[in-house]
């Protein structure tokens, strides 16, 4: 077994597990068998991206944690929109745009 696809496997069942859905339901979700979803779970073989897509699309999954482990960037952009006092809220804009501007 590849030791990433532990890993993944683990997070993706502590994940599902937090969603409080079980393998068949999760797999359903994923138009996985749950055979082949357990597969996955226990790191015996790999998720595709598509699948990827799909967690993402349908959970809201956090693909950086989910491949890497790191928790480090979890705040989320939205969360700060809406945790900004109103008054504040042009400087955080224009802090965003700055950012964005160094991936350009």
């Amino acid at each position: 077994m590849n030791e990433l696809n532990i890993e993944v496997g683990n997070r993706l069942r502590e994940i599902r597990k937090g969603l409080k859905l079980t393998q068949e339901k999760f797999s359903e979700q994923l138009d996985y068998s749950t055979n082949n979803y357990g597969q996955i779970e226990r790191g015996e073989r790999g998720i595709s991206l598509e699948k990827l897509r799909l967690l993402y699309d349908k959970f809201d999954v956090d693909l950086l944690y989910l491949l890497t482990g790191d928790k480090s960037h979890q705040v989320k952009i939205n969360q700060l929109i809406s945790d900004c006092p109103k008054d504040k809220l042009f400087d955080l804009e224009q802090i965003l745009k700055y950012i964005s501007n160094l991936y350009k």
